[in-house]
Parts: C-alpha cells; structure tokens; sequence
C-alpha cells in the first residue's frame, strides 16, 4: 500500500515511538478494506513495536483502531486516511504511544479536567485543507482525556452515511450522535465550545501579557514574516493568529512561490508555523482582533480588543489580517451553506461525485474550480456575471474543451433553491432581466476575496473596497500602525508578495521605535 517514499518516512517516524502501539482493523471482503489492511500492515513490517490485528469489531467496516498495548483507550479511523489525513494517522500513532501532543500548557490542562462523555465522529475527505486540523485535535483531545472518544471518518468510504446525514462539506462534526461544529477548528475553539467559562479564563491572562514592541495581527504570510523580522531585530514580538497560513491553507496546489516548484497549501502553512517558532515569538492562538485603539486616543500605546473581551497593549502594530471568501449575498446562501452551497471545490467537491453543480464566477479561482469538479461530478455549469471570463486564456482553452462544462455569460445569480434540507436548484437573471432557473445539487462561490477590515472602519483610512491604505513603506494613516498583505491597497495579492511586504512593515516598525523619544 504505501510507496517506497512513504515507507521511509513512516520508518523514521516509528522510531519516535515510546511503547507498543496496537493496531486492529474490522475489515470487509471489498477493495478498500484490501487498501487498509495493506496499509496497516505495512506501518506493522516498519516496527517492531507495532502489532497488527484484524480481529476488530466495530460497526464500521473498514476501519481500525490505533491504542497502547495494555490500554483500551484509541483513537480510531473509519476509511483510509491518506491524502491531506496521512499526517493525522502518524501523529496519532506517535501520541498513542505516549509522545506529548503539540499543545500549549493551559489547553492541555484544560482538557484534562473536561468531565462528561464525549463521542466526537468527525467526516472528513482526503482532499481536504482543513479536515486535518480538526482530526489532529480531537484525536489529541483524546488522547489527554480517556472520556473523550474520536472517530474520524472518510466520507467517501460511507457514502450511506453522508446521504443520510446530509452532509455536503468538511469537516463536519458530531458529538454523541448530534451536529456539534463545521468547518476548521483548533482545540482552543472545541474548548470553547465544550467549556464557555475557559473563553473568560483565556481573556484573564491575556489581561495580564506585558506590552509589546511590536504586534502582528494575522498569521498568514505577511504575518508570519512580520513576526519573523521584527523577532530578529531582538524586538519584543507578539503574534495573533487565528489560523496559521490564512488563506494558503485552502490552496491545493502552488506552483510560483519562488525556489519551491511546488508545494501545497498546507504544506507551507506548517512551514510557516514551524519558521515563527524558531524565534522568540509570543503566539497568542485562536484569537480574533475586534477593535483597534490608537495611542494618540488612549496615549502611549495602541490597544487592540479581542473578541474573546481581552485586551493587549504595543507600541507598534502591524496589521495583516487577509482576506476571505466574498459572498453572493443573495437569498438561499447562508440557509444553505454546508448543505450544497460551497466555497471550496478541493474540500468538497468529492461529495458531489455524479451530481450536478454550478460555478459562480469566471476569474481564475472560478474557472480552475470549474476544471477540478468537471472531473469528478456529472456536470458542471459555469455563471459569469459579464460578458467575458476573466480567467487566464490557458485556463478557459482548458475549460472550453471539457465536455461536461457549459459556460454562461452575463448571468447574475439571483437566488438559491432549496427543499429546507439541501440546494435544489438555482436562478439566474441574463442580460435583458430574463429570469432562468438551473436544477443543480450544489453551488460552488468563487468570487474573489474581501479585506478583514471591518472591524477597522473609522479608525485608520481604507480604499472604497475597504482595504487598508497603505505607502510604499506599508505605513497606514496613523503613526505607529502598519499593514501587509492581501488586507491591504498592495497590488497583486500573491502569496511571495504578501512575505515581502510583512518583511517591508516589520522593517518600517522598526524604524519608527528607534526614532521614538527616550523615556526616562
């Protein structure tokens, strides 16, 4: 099952493991079920500290177990967790033996005290960017606490499942058998979730954190390479970050990130991570930023508001806070998201295997979605609003042959239809007003990015597109606060441009602290 470069990797990664490891299968005679008993059984020839047993007995087939030997604790799969999960398998098998999860202290302990009874299933599909982040926690929250139980689940394996469930996008999670959260998550945020008196513990400390010399808001590339710079000018560095690597952990292939042929999304957001935490960083994790204070309000330092009620406190700050998915805004979309209207064809196209789907938008993110779901459902229609697509002409040759595509010009969604349960159907207006409805089981929105800068409005100067204003030493309208990357008036949001101008702010906030009066 595994290829002779994974073997390598697998093997290097057993010799990091503290005691014996178990794993037990419940298998079918199918051809998945071959897949995953090869795979288990191949990780089992690496080690001699890992056994195989096909004895199991669970409900789903196939799927396996990994637990201590002696222990009766495990975390389990359901399905082959390869793809974007083969990281989760390692890593589960590394803490199941006893190697400590990746998580900060007071999460841990958090997590510890948890009492109750708490069976996660968490659906997931390989060519999901996000999917690992949530596995990878529940199945260390399991790991720290035996009263809490994970299942992560291919859904492509359990097609019945999913139908019966309705689920048309990853993650999804369930706890004891009813919906528990969509989308990514970090522990921080199933904590919150689990216990609403740790937010308020969160926000005490960080009450308590010493200013900083300089504060990055975002942990994309800008704000990785802000954090990065400003911790090597010996400055005294704090980093917010909702999720490292932003918007690049939901870009599946990346092939002009200069001196890397390619790589993927996920890939250098770990990356990232791993480079930030190489320097005298403090990570302040899974926080939002709600309001920003300017010194000359408060005096001597900015303040930024967080939305758990916390409050930290710098002498500089350097915003790159990204961008998100722009929205339709039309009826039907937020009824419908997660049950057919979609953002992310690499995550979710898989659910739509056979079915039909439309696209909305034709730049390159709507035409290159558009070629990534006509290979897997039964057809896809295309929606642009204009009278051309704006997509690279290679990308619309590419499009244009596809025999399952067709292509609409100057057609402006209208609406979404559903049955209450999922999307039915869709209608569009062409160019003379003429309403057209389309039968379609799932919509896929890829109409470019919107700035995070609400929370900004009216306190520092931002574009009609609500971008932050910045010069050419990434200096905002007020003194001391600078800005990088996608949130910003830069052109061209590309992810080598978004580095370079994090490095550019981190330098000019800098520069201005040295030029500060010296306090007595």
């Amino acid at each position: 099952m595994l290829q002779d470069d994974l073997k390598t990797q697998m093997r290097a990664y057993m010799e990091y493991l503290r005691s014996d490891v178990v794993l037990e299968a419940t298998l079918g005679t199918d051809e998945r079920s071959a897949e995953v008993r090869g795979l288990l059984e191949d990780i089992a020839s690496l080690s001699n500290k890992v056994t195989f047993s096909d004895a199991g007995t669970a409900s789903r087939r196939p799927s396996f177990l990994i637990r201590r030997a002696g222990s009766v604790e495990a975390v389990t799969f359901a399905g082959l967790p390869m793809g974007h999960e083969f990281t989760s398998l390692v890593l589960a098998l590394l803490q199941v033996s006893g190697h400590p999860p990746k998580i900060d202290a007071d999460l841990g302990e958090q997590i510890k005290a948890l009492d109750g009874d708490f069976h996660f299933e968490t659906y997931f599909s390989q060519s999901c960017q996000n999917c690992p982040d949530v596995v990878q926690a529940l199945n260390a929250m399991s790991v720290l606490n035996p009263k809490i139980h994970h299942v992560a689940i291919d859904g492509a394996d359990f097609q019945e499942e999913v139908e019966r469930l309705g689920i048309r996008s990853v993650p999804q999670v369930y706890l004891n058998g009813q919906p528990f959260a969509s989308g990514r998550m970090e522990v921080a945020d199933i904590l919150a979730k689990l216990d609403a008196s740790s937010v308020e513990r969160a926000a005490a400390k960080l009450n308590d954190v010493a200013p900083f010399d300089v504060l990055v808001l975002g942990a994309g590339p800008a704000g990785a390479s802000a954090a990065i710079y400003a911790a090597r000018k010996g400055l005294r560095t704090g980093l917010v970050a909702d999720r490292f690597g932003g918007q690049v952990m939901d870009t599946a292939g990346i092939e002009n990130f200069i001196s890397v042929k390619e790589t993927e999304g996920p890939q250098l957001s770990a990356a990232l991570e791993a480079h930030v935490r190489q320097y005298d960083v403090q990570i302040i994790a899974s926080q939002k930023a709600a309001k920003l204070v300017p010194a000359a309000q408060i005096g001597g330092l900015h303040e930024i508001a967080l939305e758990s009620g916390a409050s930290l406190h710098s002498k500089t700050v350097i915003l790159a806070t990204g961008a998100r998915w722009r929205q339709l805004g039309v009826p039907g979309e937020e009824e419908y998201r997660t049950k057919g209207v979609a953002y992310c064809p690499h995550c979710d196209g898989p659910f739509y295997k056979g079915r039909p789907v439309v696209v909305t938008g034709g730049g390159n993110s709507g035409v290159e979605a558009a070629i990534d779901l006509a290979n897997i459902v039964s057809h896809v229609t295309l929606l642009q609003r204009g009278a051309h697509l704006k997509a690279d002409k290679v990308l619309q040759d590419k499009l244009l042959s596809l025999p399952n595509v067709t292509v609409l010009m100057s057609a402006l969604t209208t609406k979404i239809e559903g049955d209450g349960k999922e999307v039915t159907g869709l209608t569009y207006s062409d160019a003379d007003g003429g309403l057209h409805h389309i039968k379609t089981d799932g919509v896929f929105v890829q109409i470019g990015l919107l700035p995070n800068t609400d929370w900004l409005k009216g306190t520092l100067d931002l574009s009609p597109y609500g971008e932050i204003v910045i010069n050419d030493h990434c200096a905002t309208s007020v003194p001391g606060i600078y800005a990088a990357g996608d949130a910003t008036t830069v052109p061209y949001k590309q992810i080598v441009i978004a580095m370079g101008e994090g490095a550019k702010a981190s330098l000019s906030a800098f520069d201005y602290l040295i030029r500060l009066p010296v306090q007595a």
